[in-house]
């Protein structure tokens, strides 16, 4: 239950599904809506057996040629046929609702597909009443494109059109024109399409690239990046100055926040990149909000650094910078994975203790004051699969493999299917370990580890709507201090390294509540706790 006057989003636990690889339920091999449906009490069937999630986002389902998978929408108020149709979709709202499950769409604003009835018409003349509604320009005078702007996934950013002379705007792959966002008429059809998802139930959306929608209108060219290096990815040559975060995008937020406010209950949650101090923009200010949340992927990756370390320094620096910035109406929002970046297990295991980093995982993001999202798959401890040449799928290889290594099939079981698929599956699977059902009945998994925190979440007052307090430590421990008014305080402690390590604490008698060693949950701590190498614990405070 909600607590009165409370919005829902402050207190849960978010799932992210990747639909083309949660669960195939026709044997064709790509994950469907009918799928997850049959999934759903593994998400949340009211006991803590189950995850405990409260919702669900779905990566997009939309009807597309997947030139992008979904992220190029060919009509963004109907269902892809590979996922189900739009009664398929009411029936997993209805179904999810049932549960206590909230459902976020995937939103892509910045840009439709090259095959959208909008464009087919803009592109078709340059007297088409629909060619502003893209961003076409002419030439410079030697026939090159209007400006030095690169394409996030490599190469100019724009598309020259033979049959009209010009050339159109493409801030990802060319088959994703960008939606120009300066035409009333164009941000009048987007957010109708908001509209249409709030009627048929919807909770609310992910938005996709948000910092995008609006550039400089005079389109000059980008700065080069001084510190650029050839090897690097191209899309960091130049200084995204006037086609990122820039100063017009805030306003066009906080009229897109007014359509969900148009229905009580509903999220914008933004996917947003840069400084601190840029995602707290996004959150706009108490008399003219913008976003309900913006994700902080610090975690994941910060600006000059390709994967972000696990060392308490670096974590205690994101963790203060979040709780320095956001405004104090909202809270952070964190995530450790995704479908864009390689798996945290992965990520961490450059000496061989990503599997030891992935237990503390948990204990970090749900002990956090933030609304956390969780990508489906590493709750097991799934790692990037080594994709084959011949079954690449993703289009953007801006790694030598593209994205393909972290949307990998979810993983059920051991068999041949791995319970995802009767079929041949969409992308390899990896080996038959880690699965759900070797971990579901082991009490020392990490879904286990998993189930315990998000459930516990739910049952401590500190963890769910407390204070967060910093509570110092070194280079080995970050710590910090939950309170929640009449509840008694939590403290969560993460070591960091390869050794033991000793956390203080800001009470004399506690009792260690959930701890990557679990044989050690319901053991008395006070003052201070010693942490195993890599480990981490919750420690609830005792009269």
């Amino acid at each position: 239950m909600d607590a009165p006057g409370r919005e829902w989003w402050r207190d849960a636990v978010c799932y992210q599904i990747y639909p083309r690889s949660f669960q195939d339920s026709n044997g064709d091999g790509i994950g469907d809506l009918e799928g997850i449906i049959q999934r759903l009490d593994y998400l949340n069937d009211g006991t803590p057996h189950s995850l405990g999630i409260d919702a669900v986002w779905l990566s997009p389902t939309y009807p597309s040629p997947m030139a992008d998978f979904g992220y190029d929408v060919a009509d963004y108020c109907d269902v892809h046929p590979d996922f189900g149709t739009l009664e398929t979709m009411d029936r997993l709202i209805a179904e999810c609702h049932r549960r206590g499950i909230r459902v976020l769409l995937d939103w892509v604003p910045n840009h439709t597909s090259d095959q959208h009835p909008w464009f087919i018409e803009s592109r078709s003349s340059r007297e088409s009443p629909k060619r502003d509604w893209y961003i076409w320009r002419d030439p410079r005078p030697d026939g090159s494109p209007p400006n030095n702007w690169r394409s996030v996934f490599g190469g100019p950013a724009w598309t020259f059109d033979e049959r009209t002379g010009q050339y159109y705007l493409h801030s990802f792959l060319k088959e994703q024109p960008d939606l120009n966002w300066r035409n009333p008429e164009v941000e009048a059809a987007m957010l109708q399409t908001l509209r249409f998802w709030f009627e048929r139930g919807v909770d609310g959306f992910r938005i996709d690239v948000i910092g995008r929608i609006l550039k400089h209108p005079d389109l000059p060219d980008n700065p080069p990046n001084p510190e650029w290096q050839p090897g690097d990815r191209e899309r960091f040559s130049q200084l995204w100055i006037y086609n990122h975060n820039y100063p017009d995008v805030f306003e066009a937020v906080k009229r897109i926040r007014k359509v969900f406010d148009e229905y009580p209950g509903r999220v914008a949650v933004g996917e947003v990149f840069g400084t601190p101090e840029e995602i707290a923009r996004y959150y706009g200010d108490a008399d003219s909000p913008g976003l309900h949340l913006a994700f902080n992927f610090h975690f994941i990756h910060e600006r000059g650094h390709a994967i972000t370390p696990w060392e308490a320094p670096v974590l205690r620096r994101i963790i203060a910078n979040a709780e320095a910035t956001v405004p104090p109406f909202s809270q952070p929002c964190f995530a450790l994975n995704n479908h864009d970046r390689s798996r945290f297990v992965t990520r961490q295991n450059h000496d061989g203790h990503g599997l030891e980093r992935a237990r503390a995982a948990p204990l970090l993001l749900l002990g956090l004051r933030n609304t956390p999202f969780l990508y489906y798959g590493e709750e097991i401890g799934m790692a990037d699969v080594d994709i084959p040449p011949e079954r690449q799928q993703d289009p953007a290889r801006f790694r030598s493999v593209g994205r393909d290594p972290e949307r990998t099939p979810m993983q059920w079981d051991a068999s041949p299917g791995r319970g995802f698929t009767t079929g041949e599956p969409w992308l390899p699977f990896g080996p038959p370990s880690p699965n759900v059902a070797e971990q579901d009945g082991d009490p020392d998994s990490l879904l286990s580890l998993y189930r315990r925190a998000v459930w516990l979440r739910k049952e401590l007052p500190a963890l769910r709507v407390g204070s967060l307090t910093d509570l110092g430590g070194d280079d080995s421990v970050v710590s910090w201090w939950r309170q929640a008014p009449g509840a008694p305080g939590v403290a969560v402690a993460i070591n960091t390294a390869t050794v033991p390590a000793r956390a203080q604490l800001p009470f004399p008698r506690g009792r260690i509540v959930l701890c990557t060693v679990r044989a050690r949950e319901g053991e008395r701590a006070g003052g201070e706790i010693e942490l195993p190498p890599l480990g981490a614990a919750w420690i609830a405070e005792e009269a």
